[in-house]
């Protein structure tokens, strides 16, 4: 189950003609966009951090206006159960991209027991697969802001508003779409990310090496005095002081070395 049989790499191409193969097929688009069509008539658009998985002896062709790059991937007897073909999105840490990749080094990799690897990447990549799926029930449009924000929030210069309103609905409608289903606005989500990601390098050892600001900027804020008062609102504390805090935490205890109680000679 979830055995990889080949993975293969596409450099920048525009079509891959009507082509089927005996085992699944798994598609993570590293690069552009595209659309897959099959034998009966339908479409599945794609752009980079999506994976299209397609059953057995189904087939289907692939095609780019600009070219896509991708790594694929042929599986034998994956533990997720479709007779469809379906497409799944990379999470925010690119999970899947490291996953795919890791099965691209090593199924290429001219190492002994490799294959004990590849057994473990299958496996992790048809889990991943599974997850994705049992959350991936948003409509189109909501879909489309999550992705843009998953690949934009890191930038200063990510315009939210200015994605959300280059989709063909009212602005409105979206942002009260995207809280349905979501739970929260587009923008709640946005600052969620951040302050997910700020929290982890402010927790770390990287927060010795940087400043402020310069972790303000990796986490999308060009504005570190209003990255200061975002990160104040979610974790009641300044980032330098909630850095320090972890640095006290992390460090070792010292003095507790078991010393001679009063009045009793140590022994040398």
């Amino acid at each position: 189950m979830n055995n990889i049989l080949y993975v293969g790499e596409h450099s920048k191409t525009y079509d891959v003609h009507w082509h089927t193969h005996q085992h699944w097929e798994l598609v993570y688009c590293t690069g552009g966009e595209g659309a897959f069509k099959f034998e009966n008539g339908a479409t599945m658009s794609y752009r980079a951090g999506d994976v299209v998985a397609i059953p057995p002896r189904i087939l289907h062709a692939n095609s780019s206006a600009d070219g896509f790059t991708n790594i694929h991937m042929r599986m034998d007897s994956p533990a997720f159960h479709s007779k469809e073909s379906f497409r799944v999105s990379d999470d925010s840490d690119g999970h899947f991209r490291f996953a795919f990749s890791q099965a691209r080094y090593y199924y290429q990799a001219d190492m002994t027991k490799s294959e004990l690897v590849l057994e473990a990447l299958g496996d992790l990549i048809s889990s991943y697969i599974m997850v994705g799926l049992s959350n991936s029930g948003y409509s189109d449009p909501v879909e489309q802001i999550r992705y843009a924000i998953m690949n934009g929030y890191t930038q200063p210069d990510f315009a939210l508003d200015a994605t959300i309103r280059a989709l063909p609905f009212h602005y409105d409608y979206l942002r009260k779409l995207f809280k349905k289903e979501v739970g929260v606005t587009p923008l709640e989500y946005m600052t969620g990310l951040r302050m997910k990601k700020a929290e982890s390098m402010l927790s770390s050892s990287i927060s010795r090496d940087y400043s402020v600001a310069e972790i303000a900027e990796l986490c999308g804020y060009g504005d570190p005095l209003y990255f200061s008062r975002v990160f104040n609102k979610h974790f009641g504390c300044s980032p330098s002081a909630f850095a320090k805090r972890c640095r006290e935490e992390n460090r070792p205890q010292e003095g507790r070395e078991s010393r001679p109680s009063e009045g009793t000679e140590s022994r040398r």
